[in-house]
């Protein structure tokens, strides 16, 4: 028998038995898992501010600062200060700070802003911090700037 369609023969039988067969099914990765990322607990020797600003826009900067006040009722000293991002939702905040830098006899208040696109668009009022305890002052409504 000739060598050349005993080639072709094998070679036509090789391609059927490779068509038949189906491949293996695809094995998807599992889904990653969304891990919330819980706050890391406040440091022994600092003190936090807890709340919840409520009113602010989705995509708007919020800046909040506890300041000494002095006796012209101007900001004197910086204690602590944290950057948000408003989502539209209540905002939930934390501020920590020192309780050493607190001097004894100074008003300490804690004062919010809100801007959007680069404008001031709201305040919080200014919330009095009597002790340098940690403390949760609830549900903050910011309003509109002058």
């Amino acid at each position: 028998m000739p060598l050349r369609p005993l080639a072709l023969l094998c070679f036509t039988s090789l391609l059927a038995a490779c068509a038949g067969e189906t491949p293996p099914p695809a094995v998807t990765p599992p889904a990653p898992v969304v891990k919330t990322e819980e706050p890391a607990p406040t440091p022994a020797h600092l003190r936090e501010l807890t709340g919840t600003l409520l009113d602010v826009p989705a995509g708007a900067d919020v800046e909040l600062a506890l300041l000494t006040i002095n006796d012209r009722g101007l900001p004197n000293k910086l204690l602590g200060n944290i950057q948000l991002r408003g989502t539209g939702a209540p905002l939930p905040f934390r501020l920590q700070f020192n309780p050493e830098n607190f001097d004894q006899g100074i008003r300490v208040e804690l004062r919010g802003r809100v801007h959007q696109s680069g404008k001031l668009m709201l305040h919080m009022p200014n919330q009095l911090i009597r002790e340098p305890q940690s403390q949760a002052l609830g549900e903050v409504r910011v309003t509109p700037a002058l």
